[in-house]
């Protein structure tokens, strides 16, 4: 895992692979932040939808037991959303390196 410094706190930068296998153990709930439309097409499976249209920090699942992983197509909505959630104060946070153009991969 990498990390990425922002003005806010740090944020964790997860492999398609570390993603993978914590979803697999149950360990993190993901959050695809596409479109519906995107979504709709193909999704990693398990993933929960969250469009970044319509993202409100306050409506994300608690990190009590599993930790909130975001992803997009190519990880830069995923990042922003990132940066979003850890400046409103929820944390630790992390996104999926590359996105589901990655996970595909």
């Amino acid at each position: 895992m990498e990390t990425q410094n922002t003005e806010n706190g740090q944020i964790e930068v997860w492999t398609p692979e570390e993603v993978a296998k914590a979803l697999d153990a149950g360990e993190i709930a993901l959050i695809d932040v596409r479109t519906p439309q995107e979504y709709m097409f193909e999704h990693v499976a398990g993933a929960m939808l969250l469009p970044m249209a319509f993202f409100r920090t306050d409506r994300l699942p608690s990190q009590e037991g599993k930790r909130v992983v975001f992803y997009c197509g190519s990880s830069m909505r995923s990042g922003k959303m990132a940066e979003k959630a850890l400046a409103e104060g929820f944390g630790p946070v992390a996104h999926m390196k590359d996105g589901f153009a990655g996970w595909k991969a």
